[in-house]
């Protein structure tokens, strides 16, 4: 079991956390229509918004309440008022989820009575969904905002079953950790489906930001899942949460509608990708289909291929917890030795982390760590990228952001397949690493053959 540390330094360098403002926006352009709302300054939305559509390559719908330092001081009501009615007015949303920042929360102000108080004055917004989460950006991190917004959309939105209700054995709730990409989600759906199930995710950015090109232009996301698909979630037999931080959301469902639930803290690795396999075999009971034993076996051999280039290497690794322990873990099952683990915020999936220690700290950690301890992979988002240039050693991108390569939304890493390819991608990395160091350069052929007197 590794040892959870948190540094405590006068500030943070090169940052490997993100806030949990923009975890929970993220959460809420998994809905169609939705338009994410941030409760703070111009300048914490910008920063979002860049980050998204670095990441995405997609345009981003997020607005701001825009406080200024007169407004912040008096409450925000009036902004708050104002950004609801121009949002509704201008984009007609299904949803507006509206987020919190450091410099309301800090104020104090009462949001959930300031939006009682629109409803009662503006009839236009009276039955428009608007959710409100509180996360704080002094506290705690990305993946915490997207498990409140997640939580809080459960709480808000989902109709209790009436009592005589009977559930639809096909029907599963689906609430995805933020760890996932929509690629991973595609996955997913069609893995469901292969069992005869009807998967609803929630949230659902494969519908939203998957990279595709809407026949019109909508100012709200372009897909996902809708309001009133939500709404139904009650009715499901089963809820499959992945990830850690997404034990409360699926609790929240449990309590509200009765949806019993399984969470799987991993999907990647031979063994998770066992374990969820048989999960859906039994709750629908059907056997497994053929191709999955075909991709179980395709899996296993590439672990054998994979083991020669992964085992016995130091890897350092930065990302949020349940992505750390997601892909950490598939690594040391090929013989990888965690050696610096750096994460963002405390989770009990930490403890389970196959490592001495995992540091609640900043890429400067991982970094100086790597090098005392002599690592020689280092994975962790694109901000690692310097680190890995200083430390000499292959670097690999995962998570969020991932702003300087194409395709970030569509890496997969869950399941048979998407452990297969990661392996294949970490290897051929790793291979190639090996390639440029160790053979010949043309001047040293040419030393070679000058020696031999073959070449003047």
């Amino acid at each position: 079991m590794a040892t959870v540390t948190h540094i405590k330094k006068a500030c943070t360098v090169n940052p490997l956390k993100m806030s949990q403002p923009i975890g929970a926006a993220l959460a809420f352009m998994g809905l169609r229509g939705a338009m994410p709302l941030l409760h703070g300054s111009q300048g914490c939305t910008s920063f979002g918004l860049v980050l998204f559509v670095r990441h995405f390559k997609e345009a981003i719908p997020l607005q701001t309440t825009a406080m200024s330092e007169v407004a912040t001081v008096l409450g925000g009501y009036d902004n708050v008022e104002q950004a609801i009615l121009n949002i509704h007015k201008r984009t007609k949303p299904e949803i507006i989820g509206i987020c919190s920042t450091g410099v309301t929360e800090i104020k104090g102000d009462d949001v959930e009575g300031y939006i009682r108080q629109v409803r009662a004055t503006h009839a236009e917004v009276a039955d428009l969904p608007l959710v409100y989460v509180s996360t704080p950006d002094f506290k705690d991190a990305f993946q915490d905002g997207w498990s409140k917004a997640v939580t809080r959309m459960v709480q808000e939105l989902v109709a209790p079953p009436p009592a005589n209700t009977v559930r639809d054995p096909a029907k599963v709730a689906v609430l995805p950790g933020c760890h996932m990409t929509p690629g991973d989600l595609d996955e997913l759906r069609a893995i469901f489906e292969d069992f005869g199930l009807e998967p609803r995710f929630l949230p659902d950015l494969a519908g939203s930001l998957d990279g595709h090109i809407p026949d019109d232009f909508t100012p709200t996301t372009i897909g996902g899942i809708g309001v009133d698909e939500v709404r139904g979630l009650g009715d499901a037999a089963w809820a499959i949460a992945i990830g850690e931080q997404m034990r409360p959301a699926a609790q929240a469902l449990h309590d509200r509608a009765g949806v019993p639930f399984r969470l799987f803290q991993r999907l990647c690795g031979l063994g998770p990708a066992d374990e969820f396999i048989m999960a859906l075999s039994e709750i629908s009971g059907r056997p497994v289909p053929p191709k999955y034993r075909r991709q179980r076996g395709q899996l296993v051999d590439a672990m054998l291929d994979g083991h020669f280039h992964i085992g016995g290497r130091k890897l350092a690794i930065g990302a949020e917890p349940d992505l750390l322990a997601d892909v950490g873990g598939m690594l040391h099952g090929m013989g990888a030795h965690i050696t610096a683990a750096v994460t963002t915020t405390h989770s009990a999936v930490l403890a389970g982390v196959p490592a001495d220690e995992v540091l609640i700290g900043d890429l400067e950690d991982l970094e100086r760590r790597a090098a005392e301890r002599g690592c020689d992979l280092l994975v962790t988002h694109s901000h690692g990228r310097q680190a890995a240039e200083r430390l000499g050693i292959p670097f690999f991108r995962m998570g969020l952001p991932m702003f300087d390569r194409l395709g970030a939304g569509h890496l997969v890493s869950v399941g048979y397949r998407g452990t297969r390819d990661l392996i294949f991608a970490i290897s051929n990395l790793l291979i190639a690493d090996h390639e440029r160091h160790h053979e010949p350069t043309p001047d040293s052929w040419r030393v070679v053959e000058d020696e031999k007197g073959e070449a003047a």
